[in-house]
C-alpha cells in the first residue's frame, strides 16, 4: 500500500510540474510574440498550433505595394473572385496586376489613369461628351467592378470596368501626340501617369496577352485600389496574413508607423 501511495504522489507531482511548465512556456511564448523574438533560432510561431486553411496570393517574387499584397491575399483567401482570374489596379503606384483563378500573378504593367485624383465618379459623367467633362471630373473610381469585354465609341475592343461612368481598360491611346502617353508609361515617375479622362490605359502587349484573354469568354472582377479612402472601407476586406500566429495585424502595424 505504501508503494502505491508513493506512486500516486509522484504522479500528482509530475502532473503539477507539467501544468506549471506549460503555463511558463505559454507566458514566455506570449512575451516573445510581443517582442518579436525567436527561441534559439526557432520561430516562435512553430511552438503554436498552425493556422489552418489560410490561402495567400502568389506574386511569384515580384515587387508590389503593401495594399496590392493585402488585397490579393484577401481575394485569394475569401475566394471573392472566381475563375478565370482577376485584375488589381494600384492607383497610388499606377500599375495593374493580372492574376489567374488561383490568385497567381500572371503579369503586371504600368498604367495611365484619370488626371483628377479621387475615388468616386461624378454622377452622370458617363453621359457627357468628352469635351464637356471638367478636369475635376476625370477620376478613375475605386472599387470592385465586374468587368466585361465590349467596344467603345471608336469601335475598339475594351474591357468595361464601369459602363455607366464610361470607364474601361484599353490599350494606350496615341492619337494625340502632344499627350506623350507612351512616354508617360515608360518613365519611373508616377504623377505623369495621370492623363486620361478616367479610363485605365495599359500597354498594348499587356492588353492583348493578358487582359483581353482574361475577359474573352466571360466576365471577371477588376479591383481598383483607392488613393484617398482605406482599402478596408472600399472592399470590406480582412487581413489574411494576420491570421498567422505571431503576426502583427495590418491595422496595428499602420497605427504604429503613424505614431513615429
Amino acid at each position: 500500500m505504501e508503494n502505491i501511495r508513493k506512486l500516486k504522489l509522484a504522479a500528482a507531482l509530475a502532473a503539477r510540474s507539467e501544468t506549471v511548465a506549460g503555463i511558463c512556456v505559454g507566458l514566455l511564448v506570449g512575451a516573445a510574440l510581443l517582442a518579436g523574438v525567436h527561441f534559439s533560432g526557432v520561430r516562435v510561431d512553430r511552438l503554436l498550433p498552425a493556422q489552418q486553411n489560410i490561402r495567400l496570393a502568389d506574386l511569384r517574387g515580384e515587387t508590389a505595394s503593401d495594399d496590392v499584397r493585402y488585397l490579393a491575399d484577401w481575394i485569394a483567401d475569401s475566394r471573392d473572385a472566381a475563375e478565370p482570374g482577376f485584375v488589381v489596379v494600384d492607383k497610388k503606384y499606377a500599375k495593374a496586376y493580372a492574376f489567374d483563378g488561383q490568385a497567381r500573378l500572371l503579369a503586371f504593367a504600368p498604367v495611365l489613369l484619370g488626371s483628377a485624383h479621387g475615388d468616386d465618379s461624378v454622377s452622370g459623367v458617363g453621359a457627357k461628351p468628352l469635351a464637356e467633362v471638367l478636369p475635376e471630373e476625370r477620376t478613375t473610381p475605386a472599387g470592385r467592378f465586374v468587368g466585361e469585354r465590349g467596344h467603345d465609341t471608336r469601335g475598339d475592343d475594351v474591357v468595361w470596368v464601369d459602363y455607366d461612368a464610361a470607364v474601361s481598360i484599353h490599350r494606350v491611346l496615341t492619337n494625340n501626340p502632344g499627350e506623350r502617353r507612351l512616354e508617360r508609361l515608360a518613365t519611373p515617375e508616377i504623377e505623369d501617369n495621370r492623363i486620361s479622362n478616367g479610363c485605365i490605359n495599359v500597354p498594348a502587349a499587356f492588353y492583348e496577352t493578358f487582359i483581353g484573354p482574361l475577359f474573352a469568354n466571360r466576365r471577371a472582377i477588376v479591383y481598383v485600389l483607392p488613393e484617398s479612402k482605406s482599402v478596408d472601407e472600399v472592399f470590406g476586406s480582412y487581413d489574411v496574413a494576420a491570421r498567422r500566429p505571431g503576426t502583427v495585424p495590418r491595422n496595428q502595424l499602420l497605427s504604429r508607423m503613424q505614431a513615429f
